[in-house]
């Protein structure tokens, strides 16, 4: 695993703010840590990174224990945490000379090199030496991860990358996530963005209220959701009583009347096709629909993303 946690636990004063988190991140997988701004996502990757000290729980690293082992294990993970930080009146290459030169770990030797091929992977090389200040949201986004790919890594974790970013720059930042796993880079990207990351990520963990409520790939996290069938036919009456038959509780749905949803439960599709025509239902469509991601946090938390904790 490139990063596992067991029982992870923090608090702050009275409030548990990660609640006996159990991460388990895949190497070489794209692993979207979701949920609502405020679930803990923040605080958990904090502690992985060794920022903050947990309460209770174990954590690994690249296979090392953390915080101890943070002096071999951090300079193979490039973190972008709570936004970009760099110095305004300088341009885009001096801010990150000035990271690579307070790197313990980076070669004086290599740096110009390094930091040119930072900026080409990100986008920025026509943009090395303008100010800072001058940058767009999505270039100061760009930048954050070129700092974080000055050196050789084998993890990247990425706190809300799109936030505030418009869908151009959300887009240049899947984008690239993509292509730092076709790497061989593992991702761990957090974001409350639920239909951003399921165009992009293999794996996924749900918080919500500090607990992790769900884990997994994204196939097996999904086929957790309770698909429906959705029937359209003039033969209603008919149709209630085929779907009884395979067990299944259909109710009206549409303002025509003519239409009956059903869950599919552990019926195929196509079984209830066949039975719905031997029946003689005369169907003007049928379709499954399918959860994503935010349709089953809300089916199992009872809450959508505009909470806050």
């Amino acid at each position: 695993m490139a990063v596992r946690t067991s029982g992870l636990t923090r608090r702050f004063g009275k409030q548990v703010a990660v609640d006996t988190v159990d991460l388990a991140v895949p190497r070489g997988a794209i692993y979207g840590f979701l949920g609502p701004n405020g679930s803990g996502k923040t605080t958990t990757i904090r502690m992985l990174m060794g920022l903050l000290a947990a309460d209770a729980g174990e954590i690994e690293v690249l296979g090392q224990p953390m915080p101890h082992a943070a002096a071999r294990v951090l300079p193979r993970v490039g973190a972008l945490i709570e936004g970009p930080a760099f110095h305004p009146y300088l341009t885009g290459e001096q801010n990150l000379k000035r990271l690579d030169v307070s790197d313990a770990t980076a070669d004086p030797a290599t740096s110009t090199e390094r930091i040119r091929g930072a900026l080409a992977r990100v986008g920025l090389t026509a943009a090395a030496r303008k100010k800072y200040r001058n940058y767009s949201l999505g270039m100061k986004q760009r930048l954050g991860l070129a700092a974080a790919l000055l050196q050789p890594r084998e993890l990247l974790v990425l706190d809300e990358p799109t936030n505030g970013l418009d869908p151009q720059g959300t887009r240049e930042v899947r984008k690239l996530v993509r292509e730092f796993a076709t790497d061989g880079m593992t991702v761990l990207v957090s974001s409350h963005l639920l239909s951003e990351i399921e165009q992009v990520a293999t794996h996924v963990g749900m918080m919500a209220g500090g607990q992790l409520v769900r884990q997994g790939t994204l196939d097996e996290v999904l086929a957790g959701g309770a698909a429906e069938v959705r029937i359209t036919t003039p033969d209603v009456e008919q149709a209630l009583a085929t779907l009884h038959q395979l067990g299944l509780a259909a109710t009206p749905a549409g303002a025509a009347g003519d239409t009956l949803v059903a869950q599919l439960g552990f019926v195929a599709a196509e079984d209830i096709a066949k039975a719905l025509v031997g029946a003689n239902v005369r169907l003007r469509g049928m379709a499954v629909e399918r959860p994503d991601l935010e349709d089953l946090f809300v089916s199992i938390t009872g809450e959508g993303f505009d909470v806050l904790r």
